[in-house]
């Protein structure tokens, strides 16, 4: 079921959907159901990998049945050799397993690829996203979180954490589980991790080559082939990254300024003076990153969308791994109360399109709108 069952489905969203779309120049596009697995193994993120439903085709070759829309709509871009700056619309059915309101469900959005305004095109993300909730739920209050994956990573560079930390740190924004689980590492390292003693010692001691030549020998004695899985030096090499990890503690005073940055919660219209008094006071300077923060809220603002309601969370992220800057949701609020389930989200993502194939950098900001979420809301309004 494409359109055409959505728009039987949620006529009047779709109407909504169709119109902002042609209003904003952004042009419909179709992408298969079935798509290649590894990019979404790979790039998406855990929580993502968890939920996809996997196949396989005639060669053996893994696929999945599409869980979003952003890793597909770059890859067609790519292999259409598309020029940029250019606006993809979206409007169909993603599939998730263990997802509360069902596993097959539909999706529309705008991904906005090769824009070198980095502020312009995020607030005109943003500004998109409410817009079309806007007018699939006139009169509701709507409430929009941002979080910034660059300033966060500019905080952990500042305070001079090594790669591996902020790599670990970073890929955790976006899950409270994840990021406390790391913090409280980072403040106690645990020991081994129970490895046994002489993996423990090779891992110590960053010896790579015996690492990989002991993991590989234990695999061929349990009978694992190495070409199932992950090899021995990517065992090795992570086992190693896990040793260096344990072997740093970060000082009380940096620790007291990182918890102090995710403390941050203000409306965005003070976001930015919020974040300069933080860098003051911690003695961090965060350079490029805290100026296209603030070149942002400008632009958010631009589009009328300063007020109370838009709020900037340090701590905020979207389990997504491959953002690099903006993050945002938008939810419905209810009597001051804001529910669990956002109604839309998005980010920007300049990295992805050069791991997905690209040639050449190409930057992107998009976001996504759960119909399905919207339409309970308009029946219930819950």
């Amino acid at each position: 079921m494409h359109r055409r069952g959505m728009t039987l489905r949620y006529p009047s969203v779709a109407a909504e959907v169709a119109k902002l779309f042609v209003e904003r120049g952004a042009a419909m596009v179709e992408v298969p159901v079935l798509q290649p697995a590894d990019p979404f193994l790979d790039i998406a993120g855990e929580d993502l990998r968890r939920r996809i439903f996997l196949t396989e085709s005639e060669t053996g070759a893994s696929l999945c049945l599409r869980p979003e829309f952003t890793i597909p709509v770059c890859l067609d871009h790519i292999a259409a050799q598309a020029g940029t700056p250019r606006r993809y619309a979206y409007l169909g059915e993603v599939f998730r397993q263990r997802r509360e309101g069902g596993n097959e469900f539909f999706q529309a959005g705008i991904e906005d690829l090769g824009d070198r305004d980095t502020a312009a095109a995020d607030a005109r993300s943003v500004a998109d996203a409410h817009e079309l909730l806007s007018r699939a739920l006139p009169g509701r209050s709507l409430a929009v979180t941002l979080g910034d994956q660059a300033v966060f990573e500019a905080v952990l560079a500042a305070l001079g954490l090594p790669r591996g930390w902020r790599m670990r740190l970073a890929r955790a924004f976006g899950s409270h589980q994840m990021l406390d689980a790391a913090l409280a590492d980072l403040a106690d390292p645990p020991r081994n991790g129970g490895l046994p003693a002489e993996v423990a010692a090779l891992a110590a001691d960053s010896d790579m080559e015996g690492l990989s030549a002991h993991i590989a020998r234990g695999m061929e004695e349990a009978g694992l082939p190495a070409t199932v899985g992950r090899t021995p030096a990517d065992i090795a090499r992570r086992l190693i990254e896990k040793a260096q990890l344990r072997s740093v503690r970060l000082s009380e005073e940096a620790f007291s300024a990182l918890k102090a940055f995710l403390a941050i919660d203000a409306p965005l219209a003070g976001a930015a003076a919020a974040l300069e008094t933080f860098a003051a006071k911690a003695g961090l300077a965060l350079g490029s990153a805290l100026e296209t923060f603030d070149a942002r809220a400008a632009a958010i603002a631009g589009h009328g969308l300063a007020g109370e309601n838009i709020r900037y969370d340090a701590a905020f992220g979207r389990p997504l791994d491959y953002y690099t800057g903006l993050v945002f949701e938008i939810a419905a609020e209810d009597g001051g109360r804001l529910p669990e389930r956002p109604l839309a989200g998005g980010g920007r993502y300049d990295r992805l399109l050069t791991l997905l194939g690209a040639r050449t950098p190409i930057p992107g900001v998009g976001f996504s709108v759960w119909l399905d979420r919207v339409e309970a809301l308009k029946e219930t309004g819950r």
